[in-house]
């Protein structure tokens, strides 16, 4: 494979993560440069981690590369994504895709009007989920019909539950409702904390219910990404069984119950019953959540190249739309909700 150039637009802390891969895999991934809108930025991010920084739009175009990925905050996302791809540049955008319906409807729209636009939604592509999506699409528990996901939020969540629940754009109803908490905060993206402090957080807890039956429990707070007193679970439930985070319970060809776990092997692989479910075939020293927007850079490479490529835009548009119908539920504190992502999109054609 020829290896992948391409420009990053935006110079926030999600933006290094894509320049952090490309230093640990220089044989897959050259970033030509780094757009940033002021000098001063420019500068800050070049002396602090030698990055090849620009603020012009031109000089990025004249490097050639295969896209460029649009890493700003989430309001800028899609009208920074939108002006990129005026240049003609495909775009690998950062999640999420918009943060309301008009939005939603405006990105479906330049999709199919031919622009070259993906997003990066990279947890489905972690060692953990990616594990249990494969057992449950082998259908170890028999069709799946719920999950109960405290781990990650809002579009993350969703396409993890539209994965395992196999949803596509069904209409859902949703409803539920935010706690406030106190916990000790113990970290946050930059430092670790020492000194007690405490702060109220939103512990969000949602129900989506199917047409069909199946439904999913969603249970969140923000300090559980970095949090060293906050654990994650996940629970997925089918005829034949259930995972519980990393134990597999099911039965088997005679119908006798088995319980077996999932094994990491310290090496980037991970197992079930000796058979590998995840293997890091990417290398270098790359966290999980590197290695997964690193796939999706691939992904990006092969959607340019032939059409399709894993997560598609309407995946991306069908899970920020989860979020926006997610965000309603809570300000409905109780009251169902309906969301039908086909109608929203098929109107925007």
């Amino acid at each position: 494979m020829n290896k992948i150039r391409f420009i990053i637009a935006g110079s926030g802390w999600r933006s290094l993560f894509y320049a952090r891969i490309a230093k640990a895999l220089p044989e897959m991934f050259e970033l030509c440069a780094m757009y940033c809108r002021t000098e001063e930025k420019a500068r800050k991010i070049s002396e602090e981690n030698g990055i090849h920084t620009t603020t012009s739009i031109e000089e990025c175009l004249n490097y050639g590369a295969d896209f460029a990925v649009v890493a700003v905050n989430k309001a800028d996302i899609f009208n920074v994504s939108r002006q990129w791809l005026e240049t003609g540049l495909p775009i690998l955008c950062e999640t999420p895709v918009g943060l309301d319906r008009e939005t939603l409807r405006e990105a479906y729209r330049l999709w199919k009007s031919g622009r070259k636009l993906m997003c990066a939604e990279q947890y489905i592509y972690f060692p953990y989920f990616s594990s249990v999506i494969k057992l449950a699409d082998r259908g170890i528990l028999g069709e799946p019909y719920s999950i109960n996901i405290s781990a990650v939020h809002d579009y993350h969540a969703a396409s993890i539950i539209r994965r395992i629940l196999n949803k596509k754009d069904e209409v859902f109803r949703v409803y539920g409702k935010a706690y406030k908490f106190s916990v000790t905060e113990t970290s946050d993206r930059y430092e670790k904390f020492f000194d007690g402090r405490q702060a109220v957080k939103d512990r969000v807890r949602l129900t989506f219910e199917y047409e069909d039956g199946k439904a999913a429990f969603y249970d969140f707070c923000s300090v559980q990404y970095r949090s060293e007193i906050r654990s994650n679970y996940v629970n997925i439930q089918g005829p034949k069984g259930e995972i519980s985070n990393n134990t597999v319970s099911y039965i088997d060809e005679n119908f006798i119950p088995r319980k077996k776990e999932l094994v990491y092997d310290g090496q980037g692989k991970i197992y079930f019953d000796n058979e590998a479910m995840y293997e890091n075939n990417l290398g270098g020293d790359l966290s999980d959540d590197e290695r997964a927007i690193a796939r999706t850079m691939l992904n990006m490479k092969e959607y340019i190249e032939t059409g399709s490529g894993g997560y598609s835009l309407r995946e991306a548009l069908t899970d920020s739309y989860y979020s926006v119908i997610m965000k309603e539920a809570l300000k409905a504190e109780g009251r169902e909700i309906k969301g039908n992502p086909r109608e929203m999109l098929n109107n925007s054609i």
